[in-house]
Formats: C-alpha cells, sequence, structure tokens
C-alpha cells in the first residue's frame, strides 16, 4: 500500500485525500491553520468538470449541501443591456451543475468528508523542511514531529511551502488584476435564481449571482497595477467601495449599486499566477493544484481543477506499476490542460507592465480525464 503524505487540507488536498484513499493509499493531510484552512472570504464557481471530479470521489453530496446551484449565465454591456444568455455546463445533471459557494464553506465541507472517511487530518502542523530519500520522503514541522511516506503531495496553495522547498526559483507573478469580493442583500429586482450575470464594463469585468435566500455574490476584477500591501491590509470596507465605485459609476448597470450596498463584506486581493512550464516535481514530491499551475481567476477553473487533479493522481497512482511511472503519467496527462488554463486566464485584456489580464468564464470545462 502506498503511503501518501499531503501537505494541506484546502480544496486540493481534501480532495486528493478522498481520491487517494478510494484507490488503496494509506493517506495522512497536515494543515498548517488550526481549523478548516484560510478563508479569506471569497467565493468561488464550481464548474460541471469540478462537479464531476467530486462524484468520482463520491463526495457530490457533501457539496451540494452548501451554496447553490448555477444553470445559466448572462452577459451584459456597459449600458446594462443584455448580450448574451447561455446555460452553464452540464445543467441538466443536478449533481453536475456549476455551483457557488464560499471558499470557507467549501474546505470544511471536504475536511469534514476526509474526517468521516477516517483519513488522518492534523491541524497546526506548519511544514519547515523536507527530506527526500531512496526508501521515501520525511516531512518536518514545526512542532519537532516528523511524518514519512512513500510520496508528498504540496497541496498547499499559491504561497505554497512545498514549492518553496522543492522549486525556490518559482513565485507567483502578479496577474494584471486585482479583485474586490462582496455580499449584500440589496439584489437587483432583474436578478434571476440560478443564473450569474457577467458585466462587460467599461472600466471593470463584474459578475454577480443571488442565493436562494436573497444575498448577491459579486466580485469587480480590475485591470491596473497591483495593490500594494498596505491598500489591501488597511481597506476597510468604506475606502474599499471609494477605490471601485467610480469605475464601475461610469456605466449604467447594477453593479454600482451592488457595491454601494455592500456594507461590511468586502475585500480586495492581488490576482496572481505561476508561469507555465514551472516544475511540479523533486524525487518522492509532487505539487498539485494552485501550488503547481495557479491561474488568474478569470476562467473561473480553480478549484475544478485541482479536483481534476485528485482524480486524475489517484487513477494514476492506481494504473502504472510504480510511484515514478505514475507521477510520470500525471504530469503527462494534467500540464496541457492546467497550462491552456493558464493561458485562456490571460488572453483577452490588454497586457499592463505585469504579465496576464482577465475575462469572464472561457475555458470549456471537460470531463477529468482518465
Amino acid at each position: 500500500m502506498t503511503r501518501v503524505l499531503i501537505v494541506g487540507g484546502g480544496i486540493a488536498g481534501t480532495g486528493a485525500a478522498l481520491a487517494l484513499d478510494k484507490a488503496g493509499c494509506d493517506v495522512a493531510v497536515y494543515e498548517a491553520h488550526p481549523d478548516s484552512a484560510e478563508d479569506i472570504g471569497a467565493f468561488l464557481t464550481l464548474a460541471s468538470n469540478g462537479m464531476r471530479a467530486l462524484a468520482e470521489l463520491d463526495a457530490s453530496a457533501a457539496v451540494t449541501s452548501i451554496g447553490f446551484p448555477l444553470t445559466s449565465m448572462r452577459v451584459l454591456d456597459d449600458t446594462g443591456a443584455e448580450v448574451a444568455q447561455v446555460p452553464l455546463g452540464e445543467a441538466g445533471t443536478p449533481h453536475l451543475r456549476y455551483r457557488c459557494v464560499r471558499r470557507g464553506d467549501l474546505n470544511s465541507a471536504l475536511q469534514t468528508e476526509v474526517t468521516r472517511r477516517g483519513i488522518g487530518i492534523r491541524h497546526s502542523m506548519r511544514l519547515v523542511s523536507v527530506d527526500d530519500g531512496p526508501d521515501g520522503v520525511t516531512a518536518h514541522f514545526a512542532d519537532g514531529t516528523t511524518a514519512t511516506a512513500d510520496l508528498l503531495i504540496g497541496a498547499d496553495g499559491l504561497s505554497s511551502t512545498v514549492r518553496r522547498l522543492t522549486a525556490p526559483d518559482v513565485r507567483p507573478v502578479y496577474a494584471g488584476q486585482f479583485v474586490f469580493y462582496g455580499y449584500t442583500r440589496e439584489a437587483p429586482d432583474t436578478a434571476t435564481a440560478g443564473t450569474i450575470t457577467m458585466v462587460r464594463g467599461s472600466s471593470a469585468a463584474f459578475g454577480y449571482a443571488v442565493s436562494p435566500e436573497g444575498e448577491a455574490h459579486w466580485f469587480a476584477r480590475v485591470s491596473d497595477e497591483p495593490l500594494t500591501a498596505a491598500d489591501i491590509e488597511q481597506g476597510t470596507p468604506a475606502r474599499l467601495r471609494e477605490m471601485l465605485l467610480p469605475r464601475l459609476r461610469k456605466d449604467t448597470t447594477p453593479a454600482a449599486d451592488l457595491v454601494a450596498a455592500t456594507t461590511d463584506d468586502l475585500m480586495v486581493t492581488n490576482a496572481t499566477e505561476l508561469p507555465t512550464g514551472t516544475p511540479w516535481r523533486s524525487g518522492r514530491t509532487l505539487l498539485i493544484g494552485d501550488a503547481a499551475h495557479a491561474a488568474s481567476p478569470a476562467t473561473g477553473q480553480g478549484a475544478s481543477m485541482a479536483l481534476e487533479d485528485a482524480v486524475v493522481l489517484a487513477k494514476s497512482l492506481r494504473d502504472a506499476p510504480d510511484t515514478d511511472a505514475a507521477l510520470t503519467l500525471y504530469e503527462t496527462l494534467r500540464r496541457p490542460r492546467v497550462e491552456q488554463n493558464i493561458t485562456v486566464s490571460g488572453k483577452y485584456l490588454p497586457r499592463h507592465p505585469h504579465p496576464v489580464g482577465a475575462r469572464p468564464p472561457g475555458l470549456r470545462p471537460e470531463p477529468a480525464r482518465r
């Protein structure tokens, strides 16, 4: 039985734990945060390919119990006129419908499912070093404990400690946009349940969806120089509204009213990505999810790609003759798909001194491979 140590208990890490356990591996998860992992308050959309990956993990019920489904997307221009409305993904199949969820809720739901299946998950375990040897890989944690396995999976996100230890020259770069997220009960009268509305604004890309309880989840992507750390850390809701509203008020769309009605639930972050072609593997250590192939949020595929990673990795380990062959197979299968996502995410806006722009969701979701 292959022993696997997963560093990171977020979407990629818990997805990998569920997949590898199903494939017959002996799995343990080590998470640096004391609870269900870091939650910066943002929400995300799981596309049909991500929901299909969850179905392969027998974890659909854990996720359909949170958030709300999205079955169509409409597009508005900067005058508020509707220019398109299209179905989203596999809208006719309930467990494969797009789903809008808060990131923290998704982390918590997947960790609960990991625990329910008897997979070990330890919190407050901060990785400090990795020793890779001929007979196994050993992780050393800040509390002085160690863990040894046949394979170590770095699923610890954009600021991955595993990547810093194994590929120190690879660092995230600014993706050309900063992104606001917010929530308000003041949903537009024109909002339709199950529909995400994308606004092609003159100064920002904006999107919103309304939950069955009437809460609007919205985001705004602004192409400009990156915000400073002080802008982000000291950005009160009032200050963030002041930063965003002048851009939105140039247009006659619902965007400005939604932001103006948002009081406390508002945040901003710089969008970042990893360059294509960076190494994922070092000996018995493999990076997955955002630790390996983070993209700007334009395609809305980050979480779904991480869940696909989990499925393909588990099947590769199950079917290949040995671990080395499995990791080679995994990378052969995954790299073209995830790097396409990075490329598509940055393809459709004018370039800034920092690479990559963004656009409304554009990557055609595919079923998880193999």
